[in-house]
């Protein structure tokens, strides 16, 4: 069985920084794009950063410059590197992945369970 397994989050002041990581465990193929989402109270779930197997990351404008993503190929993990946090960033924060299970299947979407970041005086 495939799990995504987030960790790192927690209670921040504002300018503060986090780091979020997420591990990918159980029997796989291999792993593609790796993403970060985030969901607030009363709002829709939004992509914050992703990145490719090959390292290519991508940004929502409202974290650029402040988020790093990046991941570890031979340990199957992610990471969100957060800094200068703001109050807007506190949410739920998702990892996302496309695995595929051998070389040979399809790949499948899959998330983990959440964790929480909340930027406050």
């Amino acid at each position: 069985q495939v799990q995504l397994v987030e960790s790192g989050g927690g209670l921040v002041q504002p300018g503060g920084s986090l780091r979020l990581s997420c591990a990918v465990s159980g029997s796989i193929g291999s792993i593609g794009v790796m993403n970060w989402y985030r969901q607030a109270p009363g709002k829709q779930r939004e992509s914050v950063a992703g990145i490719t197997s090959g390292g290519t990351t991508n940004y929502v404008d409202s974290v650029k410059g402040r988020f790093t993503i990046s991941r570890d190929n031979a340990k199957n993990t992610t990471y969100l590197q957060m800094n200068s946090l703001k109050p807007e960033d506190t949410a739920v924060y998702y990892c996302n992945a496309l695995i595929r299970r051998t070389l040979r299947s399809l790949y499948s979407n899959y998330w983990g369970q959440g964790t929480q970041v909340t930027v406050s005086s």
